[in-house]
């Protein structure tokens, strides 16, 4: 729990455990670490790794707690953070007790593929989560896009959903990268698809969600000869590592493509530091973290334009466009930033200059205003008089 000062509005959040590899974890921990004063967060995990056991016993801990503070009115609201599949579950039933409470509920959405997941829902299902999730005060979303599908989705009124793009963190300084010689692309997350016909944590069927790590291993294969040998290609992240390394070996590229495990904040920054392109050919998002990540790093971004990613990338201004599944496409544009060192300089450039507004530091105060503005004007002006 974050304390800052005397009377600060009090926030439960509940989400990912914060052990949890992922974009909304790392949103999570953003949030807790640049907390202000006038709040006071305390975290509360839903979900976390390990056996189905563990995840049962960490989710009645996250009921149990929340009852808690809710009987001895102990917050002033609830931000509960969710996803497709399990999540989406798991998130009705709090919802279910926090609005018998009359406190504020904050959703904030993250799944990549939530509209892909609540379609192929039946019917009947989805009418039930709308009846639930009708009853949050507010809904946050990565983008307008995502703004526009949750409102028809969710039948909301336009003053229940409010979009806040995801934060990042800016670093001070970037390295210069004008005098290298080899172009080093990278790419971070989940290497593979997750899941496949049904997840161990739904009773539901859902897609595949894809980030191209494999595609993005194929295209870089098909570079010529004269361009391959002045690259590399880092790959890091969670999911079908060793399944990558086994098509890196196949392919006689362990000179030239690096696979990593997932990698700790630090040992990410100083990949990124390294880096001089960051590829992301994803099939679904909502707003990638790690592109907002490279991109504070100064990275130009090779990605594709969906989800909430056209609201940030601009086609050759701060990156470059491809489409999902079009290795080709993907090889060439590869290429022609390996031979134009002049672009990859301008487009990162570009691209530091535009992340600056999602800073965490730019972020706080909007959230700020969110969870204010879910307030009953009389709590408002009792944690006003109590801090007198």
């Amino acid at each position: 729990m974050n304390k800052a000062q005397k009377n600060p509005i009090r926030v439960l959040m509940l989400g990912a455990g914060l052990d949890v590899k992922g974009g909304i974890t790392s949103v999570e921990k953003l949030i807790l670490q640049h907390t202000p004063p006038e709040l006071e967060i305390e975290h509360v995990a839903t979900f976390a790794y390990g056996s189905a056991f563990r995840n049962v016993k960490v989710f009645l801990q996250a009921v149990r707690i929340l009852i808690q503070r809710l009987l001895k009115s102990e917050i002033d609201l609830i931000h509960i953070h969710f996803s497709e599949r399990g999540s989406t579950l798991r998130k009705m039933l709090l919802i279910l007790i926090a609005s018998r409470f009359n406190k504020p509920i904050i959703l904030h959405a993250h799944g990549a593929t939530y509209q892909e997941f609540f379609s192929g829902l039946p019917q009947f299902v989805q009418k039930i989560v709308v009846g639930i999730f009708k009853k949050c005060t507010k809904l946050i979303t990565l983008s307008k896009t995502w703004q526009d599908y949750y409102a028809r989705a969710f039948q909301l009124q336009a003053k229940q959903v409010e979009t806040l793009y995801n934060p990042v963190s800016v670093p001070l300084q970037v390295p210069q990268r004008s005098d290298r010689e080899r172009t080093t692309f990278i790419f971070l997350g989940r290497i593979g698809k997750r899941g496949g016909a049904l997840d161990s944590q739904s009773i539901v069927s859902f897609p595949q969600q894809d980030k191209g790590a494999f595609d993005l291993i194929h295209a870089f294969a098909a570079l010529p000869e004269s361009e391959r040998s002045l690259s590399k290609l880092i790959l890091a992240g969670n999911g079908d590592v060793e399944l990558a390394q086994q098509k890196v070996e196949e392919l006689n590229l362990s000179d030239s493509i690096i696979i990593h495990s997932w990698l700790s904040p630090v040992e990410r920054d100083a990949l990124l530091a390294a880096a001089d392109v960051f590829v992301l050919p994803s099939y679904h998002e909502g707003l990638p973290m790690s592109m907002l990540e490279a991109m504070a790093w100064g990275l130009p971004v090779i990605v594709t334009p969906v989800g909430g990613i056209p609201e940030v990338v601009i086609h050759e201004h701060n990156g470059l466009f491809v489409e999902p599944g079009n290795q080709p496409q993907l090889t060439c544009t590869m290429q022609h930033l390996v031979n134009s060192p002049s672009l990859k300089a301008a487009l990162g450039k570009a691209a530091r200059e535009d992340v600056q507004a999602l800073d965490i530091q730019n972020y706080m105060p909007l959230l700020v205003d969110i969870y204010q503005s879910v307030l009953k004007p009389s709590a408002i002006r009792k944690l006003e008089r109590s801090s007198r």
